[in-house]
């Protein structure tokens, strides 16, 4: 499943600023020590986390940004460079390989926007191999069913109802986790040994953001006609109440996500830094 850039570079500002500070520099921290740093961006879209993320980090940085739309790469790999950062932007559909994505050196796993896009099985494959090559892995902004619409309308549980069914359709992956995946990787991966360091990362849209109101207001319209409910004329009636509130200044939306980072209880890149450390070419 691809988004427009559109759509992207909308919500961006909205992704930044609901991103858990706590759980952000907890991955920071992972690689603090690191010169240079080694991470992948799965499903890297624009190139968001590789802008949220590399203005943070001192040290030299090499980023593999893998998608598989190559409009959205060719955005990212143009917009997407910072200072003391390689950005290097790869075509790959992740639904078949995944593993190739994080073969070589790798530091820390990066995504935003994914996990609940995904199927149960390829995030246990997700799950699975970070394990086995010890990644940690900072997850952001998975869509976890809270939408709460102020001023309140009758319509409003239904049409949410609906979109949370919709999240758990086919987005390429097989049938999608939707709400469910942040707490399905935070299991798997505690399971696997892992730390978890875990947040709430909510979108907050005031009434002055009428652009991003009036989208997320006909997605959610969109998603609840394609899923079948409520009936239509339900759906129209509940998205002319919206606009109007939105028109008249008085609405406002926060809709929920969960942020968090996968730390394993060893790591690769130490193994890797102890054996380099003799090695005259690494100094």
């Amino acid at each position: 499943m691809s988004f427009s850039a559109d759509w992207l570079a909308l919500r961006e500002p909205f992704d930044a600023k609901a991103r858990s500070a706590a759980v952000r520099d907890a991955a920071l921290a992972a690689v603090a020590d690191l010169d240079p740093v080694a991470i992948v961006d799965l499903a890297c879209g624009t190139g968001s986390t590789v802008r949220a993320l590399a203005p943070l980090i001192p040290a030299r940085q090499t980023w593999r940004l893998f998608d598989n739309d190559l409009s959205l790469l060719a955005r990212a790999a143009d917009a997407a460079r910072p200072p003391r950062a390689q950005v290097t932007a790869t075509p790959v559909d992740l639904a078949h390989d995944l593993e190739a994505a994080l073969d070589g050196a790798v530091d820390l796993v990066t995504t935003a926007a994914l996990l609940d896009l995904v199927s149960e099985a390829w995030l246990e494959r997700l799950t699975v191999e970070c394990a086995a090559r010890r990644l940690p892995l900072y997850a952001a902004l998975s869509y976890d069913g809270r939408i709460a619409f102020a001023p309140e309308d009758p319509g409003d549980a239904a049409i949410v109802a609906a979109v949370n069914a919709h999240q758990r359709g086919e987005k390429g992956f097989g049938p999608a986790l939707g709400p469910t995946a942040a707490a399905t990787a935070i299991a798997r991966f505690s399971t696997l040994g892992y730390r978890l360091t875990q947040a709430t990362a909510d979108w907050t849209i005031g009434p002055a953001d009428r652009a991003m109101q009036a989208e997320f207001l006909a997605g959610c319209a969109g998603a609840a006609r394609e899923f079948g409910a409520p009936l239509i004329e339900d759906i129209a009636a509940w998205l002319t109440r919206r606009r109007e509130q939105l028109a008249a200044g008085r609405s406002s939306i926060r809709v929920g996500h969960v942020d968090f980072f996968a730390l394993p209880m060893a790591r690769r890149r130490a193994e890797r830094s102890q054996s380099n450390s003799t090695s005259p070419s690494r100094r």
